[in-house]
């Protein structure tokens, strides 16, 4: 039997995730991180992606995150977000949509627009898609 530790996902608005996990995969700033039990202590922010979970009965749940901390114990892993999603819950047409709204905002130099702002939320549109797409070719 595989070791497993004890995961919660909590947004701003709710915890999304909590219960034992054999793995987990998050993007943290620096590159994906995999975790398995007794993994070294170890905090670090996370940009936006997918948190992927494979669960003690084999199955894997997908998480989008738009970025936040993520902290580990050896057997307990909490990852703290602004807006965390069920990866089957995300809506692929209002992200496209949001991309394209960052997208011209970033090409308008004319007007004055929050180029940070912009970015941001064109990254968290871009992986809300990519997010989809992985769950859609895991099918």
């Amino acid at each position: 039997m595989a070791m497993t530790f004890h995961v919660d996902i909590v947004s701003a608005e709710e915890e999304i995730y909590s219960g034992l996990a054999e793995m987990l995969f998050a993007p943290a700033e620096m590159g994906e991180v995999g975790i398995l039990a007794r993994h070294t202590p170890m905090l670090t922010a996370l940009k936006p992606g997918e948190v992927r979970i494979k669960t003690t009965d084999g199955e894997e749940s997908s998480v989008y995150i738009s970025g936040g901390m993520l902290e580990i114990q050896p057997h307990v892993v909490t990852i703290l977000s602004d807006t965390a999603i069920r990866a089957k819950d995300l809506d692929e047409a209002a992200a496209l949509e949001a991309k394209e709204r960052a997208e011209k905002l970033l090409q308008d130099k004319h007007s004055e627009v929050d180029f940070a702002r912009a970015e941001a939320e064109l990254a968290e549109a871009i992986a809300q898609i990519q997010t989809i797409k992985k769950m859609k070719s895991r099918r």
